[in-house]
């Protein structure tokens, strides 16, 4: 490749660039821009909002059991546990 060509292309690209840019300060300098955001997209925002506000664990549901095992007396049946393992096993097939 010739340099002489790699510079008329790289010059074409900056003339580019420089229409974007004016095109975008022109925007900015007096032309309003408006932004609308659709319902879905609002209901997203409060979606988001209500997920970021709720606790990542809940501790009315894990304190009981937390107790438990630290006294010891927490149990779980070896036949429960093998049904529900082999139940998973048997969604995941």
């Amino acid at each position: 490749m010739r340099i002489e060509a790699y510079t008329q292309v790289q010059q074409l690209y900056q003339s580019r660039k420089v229409k974007k840019s004016q095109q975008v300060n022109g925007a900015a300098a007096g032309e309003k821009v408006q932004l609308q955001i659709s319902s879905l997209g609002k209901d997203f925002q409060t979606a988001k909002a209500a997920v970021a506000s709720a606790p990542d664990v809940r501790t009315e549901l894990t304190a009981p059991i937390k107790a438990k095992i630290d006294n010891g007396t927490y149990r779980v049946p070896v036949e429960s546990f093998a049904d529900k393992l082999l139940q998973k096993y048997e969604e995941m097939r």
